[in-house]
This record gives C-alpha cells, structure tokens and sequence, in this order.
C-alpha cells in the first residue's frame, strides 16, 4: 500500500498484476513479495523490464538446519516511501487503518526472526497519524510495543483515536504494568493478544497474566483475551498441556500455534484442533478426553 501510494504521487498508474487480464506490453515494475519461506513463489509469467523480489519469505535461509535472516537480501523501503500515507484502495479498505508505530524486540527468541530483521531494541518509528485518518479500526503490526520506552505516549495516542485497536501480534505480558494497563483499559479492545511460548518464563507470565485479570475483569468474556501457546519447540507435549490448562483456569482462550508445523508430530495437529475451536475446548475439559 505504501508502494502504490509513492507510485501515485509520482504520477504513475498502479494496478494488481494479472497476466490474463489482455496485456499488450509488458509493465515497467512488478513487485513481488511473501511473508514466509515455505509459500510457494509466484507460479505465471512475469512480462515486466523490471521485477523486484522482497519480504521476509525471500530472505530467510537455512544454516546449519536453522532459519537465518540475510540481511544481505533484505529490501527495506526508502524512507520517503516506508513514511508515506498508505493507499488503503489498493485492497479496497474504507474504514481501518494498519501500520508500525514501533518495530524491533529485545528478546531475541530462537524462534522469530524479528532481531535479526528489525533490530533487538523496540523503538519509535511513526506517529498514529502517519497511517490512521479518522478510521473507527486501527490493526497494529508492532512486534513489541510495550518495550518501546516512548509506549505510553504511543498508548496516548491510540486513547486519542477513540478507535478500536487490535494488537495484530499481540502484547508482552512480561511488560505489563500497573500504569501501562491502566492506559490499555481505556483502549477501545474487542480482544486483545499476549503469549506464553516460553516454558522457563512460567513465573513471570502466569504472575502478569493473573495481574491483568485481577486488574481488568476482562476474563468474563472468554473470547476477550487470547493467549498464543508455541509448542513443538522446546517443550514437552505435558509442558504445553499445563501452560493451556493453566489458561483455561484463568479463562483466558489458549491459542495453539505449531513451529515447523510441515514436519511436526501429528499429536500436535490434533492438540491444536482441540484448543483452536473454542466451542470443542470449552466442552472438552482435557485433552486426554478429546483424544479418546
């Protein structure tokens, strides 16, 4: 979107690219872009003098059997084009705003390639303005806001809005705090996402994930705070069933996500079909349960 936007202002004409559509020459750009290695590359011909490849999918590659990020084949966008306004009617969206307020995490996790692509301190890189005009939504893609020493600002501003705002990838629970989620109750939030991926920080998250509740009240609705659950990485199938039981005591909504789900044990395929639909979960207290 924000490709299109540059593109437009410099006066050139920005469509979808489909080869079937009766081309009668070829375009001067095409860009093509994924978000994950394992997706399948752009299958048709490409008639374009130029074509520019980009996306974490394109520059990921294996090392040693682990996932490395090639800064040397990262195309990040010019500035004047990444603090651009998007152009929203390239997907036809009239009343939500997406955008980056912060990028980067200091947490460096084994699993995530967010360090290596977006630097390991979460720091300031727009104000709400830059993306969001009057929208009644607003999607954040920031990875960690709340490690960004200017997040209570950041938090101000969505307050401002008076929109409704989702954290796409979710919050830090390990960051919370008494003041910050006094600003986090005032967000207008439908649901709103933290995680508990990693088993050796079982204190500290299950003490915050308490604290929030306790500060919130928010656990009557059990679809409003949604906990995302890695397994298939470090942990045991009994570690990862105590960290979704323990979610379920708190009546927070446990969300399964599989790493390296193409190559994992088909026990994890099922423990993910019993979580991820909460109306099985709800019903079916155990996993044993479900299971027979």
């Amino acid at each position: 979107m924000k490709l299109s936007a540059w593109h437009k202002a410099q006066g050139n004409f920005v469509e979808w690219y489909d080869p079937w559509n009766g081309l009668t020459e070829e375009y001067d750009k095409v860009y093509v872009s994924k978000v994950f290695s394992f997706s399948k590359d752009y299958e048709h011909p490409i008639y374009a003098k130029e074509v520019h490849y980009g996306g974490s999918g394109y520059c990921i590659k294996l090392v040693d059997g682990k996932e490395v990020y090639d800064t040397e084949k990262d195309k990040m966008l010019p500035y004047e084009i990444e603090h651009v306004y998007p152009d929203y009617s390239l997907y036809g969206i009239t009343d939500c705003a997406y955008g980056f307020l912060t990028r980067g995490c200091p947490r460096n996790c084994q699993f995530c390639h967010t360090t290596q692509k977006d630097g390991c301190v979460s720091h300031k890189v727009a104000d709400l303005a830059e993306f969001w005009n009057d929208q009644k939504n607003i999607v954040l893609l920031d990875q960690n806001i709340l490690a960004c020493k200017d997040h209570l600002d950041l938090l101000q501003q969505l307050i401002d809005s008076k929109a409704y705002v989702e954290f796409n990838g979710g919050l830090d629970i390990r960051l919370v705090t008494e003041r910050n989620i006094e600003q986090i109750k005032r967000l207008k939030i439908k649901s709103i996402h933290f995680a508990y991926d990693r088993y050796q920080d079982k204190k500290t998250v299950e003490h915050k994930l308490q604290m929030f509740k306790d500060a919130t009240g928010w656990d009557k609705n059990k679809k409003r705070i949604i906990v995302y659950v890695l397994v298939n990485f470090d942990t045991t199938i009994e570690q990862d069933i105590e960290r979704i039981q323990f979610l379920r005591n708190l009546n927070f909504a446990p969300y399964v996500m599989i790493y390296d789900k193409e190559h994992c044990n088909p026990v994890y395929r099922r423990l993910q079909r019993w979580v991820n639909n909460y109306f099985v979960f709800w019903s079916v207290p155990t996993f044993e349960e479900y299971t027979h």
